[in-house]
């Protein structure tokens, strides 16, 4: 069990990343992600909307016709989404006016939608909701990172917090969607170099422990 749990953190996180690796919710990486804040907000929504989507597919995964699992499915996540929706405008309305209406587009993400079809479906119910979690933490991992990048270059701050200096020479570009494409490039060229690298080495090691 525990192997089962190491395993789907890592794909999730790091194997199988679903930005980075999969290349799934781009628009969401590309629109929220100006500020640190936004994106961490973002990135809990989705967490708890792929957290509980995948565990109450897998609890209804015996009863559920599979001609209409699919339509189950959307209808279980839009009903999780409306619930973050209606949280964020009661306690956080700022945040979800400058969110606008990227919390709703969490229905269409295909990244949910993907782990209920193929993990939730399949898996028992807490499997399936760590699943979630993992998959979750993921996403939300490259939306600080590609958020920390932007904010830091446009702004000069983290999390609004000044950090640079009046020296500092704010980037304009990083505030708009051509800066958060360069940056999620960016980040996708490192992450697959250290995917590509890390086989040679073990190869590498290996030929010298046997000489």
């Amino acid at each position: 069990m525990a192997s089962d749990l190491k395993d789907i953190a890592q794909k999730n996180i790091w194997k199988e990343n679903p930005v980075i690796r999969q290349i799934l919710g781009i628009c969401s990486a590309l629109a929220v992600t100006n500020f640190m804040e936004n994106s961490l907000v973002m990135g809990l929504g989705v967490l708890f909307v792929t957290a509980f989507s995948n565990l109450t597919v897998s609890l209804l995964r015996n009863i559920m016709p599979r001609r209409v699992r699919m339509m189950g499915q959307t209808l279980i996540i839009a009903s999780y989404v409306i619930f973050v929706d209606i949280i964020l405008k009661a306690y956080l309305p700022e945040m979800s006016r400058a969110l606008g209406p990227y919390v709703g587009l969490i229905i269409t993400n295909c990244i949910i939608m993907g782990r209920c079809e193929a993990f939730a479906q399949s898996n028992p119910p807490l499997l399936s909701f760590y699943d979630g979690v993992m998959t979750g933490l993921g996403y939300t991992a490259v939306l600080l990172s590609i958020a920390f990048a932007r904010e830091i270059l446009a702004f000069g701050t983290v999390f609004n917090i000044q950090v640079m200096g009046d020296w500092w020479p704010t980037w304009t570009i990083m505030v708009m969607a051509p800066g958060a494409f360069f940056v999620i490039a960016v980040l996708i060229w490192i992450v697959n170099g250290i995917s590509l690298s890390a086989p040679k080495k073990i190869k590498k090691g290996v030929d010298v422990h046997a000489n």
